[in-house]
């Protein structure tokens, strides 16, 4: 069996802590490798080596830093076959959506290479008698961050490479599900150009989280991953006066308005809703059409799209709609929910409950589940599944279905499906949730925009990628500059006055 490492001072480095975690294929359920899950000791060593590295790294101009940016795109591009099917034996996902986990974080890469515009600072010109005023971005140090297992490649990538591009050194602490892409990552930087100890690559559980966080030499920390989570790193890391970001749980709305076209909004719902098998923090978990009316056209057209949905491994071909769930306690989980929806007195109108595939049967894959007649006190409403099963809600108003959205603790993206402009628009106004589509299923920005919700699916004051990210991993310093005057007269022989 495989042992994985991690990636510390240029080098693979096996652990030495004597504890590991299984690292499974979901398709089959058997055990392919074991990461080793690193202690604090391990962790500090890792930070030992970034700190002596980072300020070398600083000192070379921006220009440069984005020409090791420049080289990591085109080798992504190069690697990009052997990058999503790594990826996809560790995760689950179709490799057509393993490529796009990819290209969303060559992306966030792509907008690094103009860092020497994006770290510019400001000039003022005689802010007083002889002063010049002027600002400079500078890198924070040494940062880190912690990432999950439901996009290995493109969060990862959202964090590290602006970071880096900004002059610092970066900890990548990824989830110990899928360990093996952001490895590889670690040694494209390094064929692109990094130096060793810029971006260190350590694998682990709590121990090592916590590690991060009690570091005084890490001064910031990203994390994406569940709200508890989130609240506890963003809580914690504030504390010891850290830079913070944290990205939690969600649970996105679809709008679906009378005059919707309804085989759009089917087909929307269908790719939001069960791409990715449902582990999307994007993803689209709660359709909300407005009229009875509304719901049982929209339903008539989904249905049938969802029992035809091809479920399977990502060796079946590009043709496989989503493949397994992550881990064996993330299908039962997901199991629970439904059965609690159920017990609630949901209609279980797709049920995937037998779902069982030949060939599969110890893979994590669960069947696809469309709910109707939920209410918003159930469990499936109220709570992140993080799979394959939509709830249908129906609204009997434009304002009901907007209230439920903005009366939801979470608030990390929502949709709109309308030919109407001035309900878009008054929809786009009012709605208290950071990531808005129109027509649009996941409106995840590019990435020369930022990423982001509100309410409890975001702890921070900057978002991922875009302008804010070069904002979260530089500090400005400001100087007010005055030089003495006279010399180029010659030599002054009255007595100077105050003036």
């Amino acid at each position: 069996m495989q042992e994985l490492t991690h990636y510390i001072g240029g080098a693979h480095v096996k652990g030495t802590s004597g504890r590991f975690a299984d690292v499974y294929n979901p398709a089959t359920g058997e055990v392919q490798a074991k990461v080793p899950l690193a202690n604090a000791d391990e962790m500090a060593k890792a930070v030992a080596i970034a700190a002596e590295a980072q300020p070398a790294w600083a000192s070379v101009n921006p220009q440069r830093r984005a020409r090791v940016m420049m080289a990591f795109v085109s080798l992504l591009n190069r690697d990009m076959d052997k990058l999503a099917e790594a990826l996809s034996r560790e995760h689950g996902k179709t490799l057509p959506d393993a490529k796009g986990d990819v290209i969303r974080g060559l992306e966030v890469a792509e907008y690094c290479i103009g860092a020497p515009q994006l770290l510019k600072g400001e000039f003022t010109d005689s802010a007083g008698p002889g002063i010049d005023m002027y600002s400079m971005k500078q890198p924070l140090g040494v940062t880190a961050g912690i990432t999950p297992f439901n996009f290995p490649a493109m969060i990862p990538m959202w964090m590290f490479a602006p970071a880096i591009v900004c002059g610092n050194a970066f900890i990548l602490k990824p989830s110990e599900r899928d360990p093996s892409v952001p490895l590889m990552l670690a040694e494209l930087m390094e064929e692109a150009g990094l130096p060793k100890g810029i971006l260190q690559v350590v694998n682990g559980d709590k121990e090592a989280v916590d590690a991060i966080l009690y570091d005084d030499t890490i001064q910031s920390v990203g994390f994406v991953g569940s709200t508890p989570i989130a609240e506890y790193i963003y809580g914690t890391g504030c504390a010891q006066g850290k830079r913070v970001q944290c990205f939690g749980g969600a649970k996105n709305h679809m709008i679906i308005m009378p005059d919707a076209d309804m085989d759009q909004a089917a087909d929307a719902l269908l790719g939001a809703g069960y791409g990715a098998a449902g582990e999307r923090c994007m993803a689209i978990s709660v359709a909300v059409p407005v009229g009875d009316e509304t719901a049982d056209r929209l339903l008539e057209k989904l249905v049938p799209k969802v029992e035809a949905l091809k479920v399977g491994p990502y060796t079946s071909g590009n043709d496989v709609d989503y493949g397994p769930v992550v881990t064996a306690a993330a299908k039962a989980n997901i199991g629970r929910l439904v059965q609690s929806g159920i017990d609630q007195g949901a209609k279980l109108v797709v049920d995937g409950r037998n779902f069982n595939l030949q060939g599969y049967e110890d893979g994590f894959f669960v069947g696809p589940h469309l709910f109707d007649n939920v209410t918003k006190d159930m469990d499936i409403y109220k709570l992140e599944i993080f799979g394959p099963v939509l709830s249908t809600i129906r609204a009997q108003s434009y304002e009901e279905a907007i209230g439920l959205a903005m009366d939801h603790e979470y608030g990390n993206g929502t949709s709109i499906y309308t030919r109407d402009g001035d309900t878009a628009r008054d929809f786009s106004n009012r709605i208290n949730i950071g990531m808005v589509g129109v027509n649009v299923p996941i409106p995840v920005p590019l990435a020369y925009h930022t990423f982001g919700g509100w309410k409890k699916s975001m702890f921070g004051d900057l978002n991922q990628h875009g302008p804010d990210a070069f904002k979260f991993y530089t500090r400005t310093k400001t100087i007010t500059s005055r030089w003495p005057s006279g010399i180029k007269e010659g030599g002054e022989f009255s007595i100077p006055l105050m003036e």
